[in-house]
């Protein structure tokens, strides 16, 4: 989230800033007019408030001189006005947190702001290329793997280690079902990642959940904007809740159409003249009529009772009414928040950790694409990277956190270049991102297995993460960075086309091979 007071001062800095992500740039002037309009809304607000209040203290001080003077009008008209002044507070508070929620939710659904040397452009084809490694191992593999070399869901199909229409049967599309070495060799390319994070690069290594609340996701900027690409899982106990809730709402108006129904009965009472011409059909009757209303008062009552008394009973068996948890579209979502809300020491950062975990995604808006194999999944592992810093060390740390992960494709011997994303390709929350691109020789073309962002203090000020300064007396929010080292299922797809040979096999890379027991192929049996 960005800083109030910031836009407050730098409005034209910010028109200029959104106006370098394309999905930004049509409405940025508008959409930062409305923001100055909601802070001058609030803080005008504020203003009549406190002015208010301040006139309620000195007319209560006057009230009291008035009654030692025995001047009992003014008194009065004093009196009067304080309980105007009460009235409008009251209200006024109302108010307040209106225009508060209207301002935060504006500020939620604002990206952060690229760096000065992230480069500008539409989409990925203005990403800008840093560095490439692995040329020579391209040139070398290509004889062992014949004239043209297999996708790696050709090569996994044909080991009868993959199996896409069995995990299709189990979940749908976007699932995979991995056997024999293929499922070890996934596994041993997570525990070696991890390995070399912890041992090597200073990371420690955390287990987190994998269901989250809404708050959590909110502090790292998957919500409330990107919801759709997440899973949502709830209780049959929250599902009757809400149910209840939602009857406990219709029974009440009904009560209270009931009540307001028998009010005008009574009023009708004392004029009520029979009518001799009139049958029990036609005779409308007040009195019978509310004795009818009463019952039925009476009816909804009585249900509205027993509704509270279950909805209670579920209360204390559910995490209270809002009990949704979310699936983790990555362990971003758990590690960063670990410092949520809280105060760390400085001589703590930075603190670094990593950890192994399924992620879970819905591929909102990827229909079509990757729709063979197991490139785009809703389900896969990953090994995640975070660094949570100070201010002044964020940028060393993202070069440092993207070394880190580089390394793992190095050990690999696996080819790849790294790209500087431009301001149309990064991600909401970054001020700046790395891609590292795996070679994959049966696409013949090279794919994502890894981005790192840096996102200051964008992510800090949704989950109120601050730190000590140096000498102890102030508060700032920490910095925080995120990072793949790596996709696990993406490093076993680049492992496969790369170490592909032509008779179908698959060569273990060597830095694998304790992880797969000493074996250096894996062959269909």
């Amino acid at each position: 989230m960005l800083d109030i007071k910031w836009i407050r001062e730098n409005p034209q800095a910010l028109v200029e800033a959104l106006s370098k992500r394309p999905s930004y740039a049509e409405a940025a002037q508008s959409t930062v007019d409305e923001l100055i309009a909601r802070d001058e809304a609030r803080r005008q607000h504020l203003t009549d408030l406190q002015s208010k209040q301040e006139r309620r203290n000195a007319a209560s001080k006057e009230i009291g001189n008035a009654m030692r003077d025995k001047d009992m009008a003014l008194a009065e008209r004093l009196k009067s006005e304080v309980n105007e002044i009460k009235a409008f507070i009251q209200n006024g508070e109302a108010r307040e947190r209106e225009l508060d929620k209207a301002l935060n939710d504006a500020l939620a659904v604002l990206p952060n702001i690229p760096l000065d040397d992230v480069p500008e452009g539409a989409d990925e084809n203005d990403n800008v290329e840093v560095r490439r490694f692995g040329n020579e191992l391209i040139t070398q593999r290509q004889p062992r793997m014949g004239n043209k070399p297999k996708e790696h869901f050709e090569i996994g199909e044909r080991l009868g280690q993959m199996d896409f229409e069995r995990a299709a049967k189990l979940s749908g599309a976007r699932f995979t079902v991995l056997k024999g070495g293929l499922a070890r060799l996934d596994r041993a390319l997570g525990q070696f990642m991890l390995d070399l994070h912890t041992t090597e690069h200073g990371y420690t290594e955390v287990q987190v959940p994998l269901l989250v609340k809404d708050e959590v996701l909110y502090g790292t900027g998957q919500l409330p904007k990107f919801e759709e690409d997440l899973f949502k899982s709830t209780t049959m106990v929250v599902d009757r809740l809400r149910s209840i809730e939602a009857e406990i709402i219709r029974v009440k108006r009904f009560l209270q159409e009931e009540r307001e129904y028998a009010i005008r009965c009574e009023k009708e009472i004392p004029t009520y003249v029979p009518d001799p011409r009139a049958t029990i059909l036609t005779d409308i009757n007040p009195v019978a009529m509310l004795e009818f209303a009463n019952s039925r008062i009476k009816k909804f009552e009585a249900a509205v009772a027993d509704l509270e008394i279950e909805k209670q009973r579920l209360l204390e068996v559910a995490d209270g009414i809002s009990s949704y948890r979310y699936l983790i579209p990555t362990a971003e979502v758990p590690l960063t928040n670990l410092v949520r809300q809280e105060i760390t020491a400085h001589d703590k950062l930075p603190l670094r950790m990593t950890a192994l975990t399924p992620c879970f995604r819905s591929e909102a808006g990827s229909a079509g694409r990757d729709t063979r194999g197991m490139l785009r999944q809703h389900q896969f592992y990953k090994v995640e990277l975070v660094s949570i810093t100070d201010q002044d060390s964020s940028l060393a740390e993202h070069e440092r956190m993207t070394e880190c992960a580089e390394a793992v494709l190095k050990k690999l011997e696996l080819p790849f270049r790294t790209v500087a994303l431009s301001t149309g390709d990064m991600g909401f929350g970054a001020r700046k991102t790395y891609d590292i691109e795996v070679w994959l020789p049966g696409q013949n073309a090279y794919r994502e297995i890894s981005s790192c962002s840096v996102c200051g203090d964008f992510q800090a000020r949704r989950m109120n993460a601050r730190y000590k300064d140096r000498d102890g007396k102030g508060n700032l929010f920490v910095h925080t960075l995120n990072g793949s080292g790596t996709a696990v299922g993406r490093a076993l797809i680049a492992v496969m086309e790369n170490y592909q040979n032509e008779d179908g096999s698959v060569t273990i890379p060597e830095a694998l091979r304790p992880y797969m027991g000493g074996l250096e192929k894996i062959e269909a049996k």
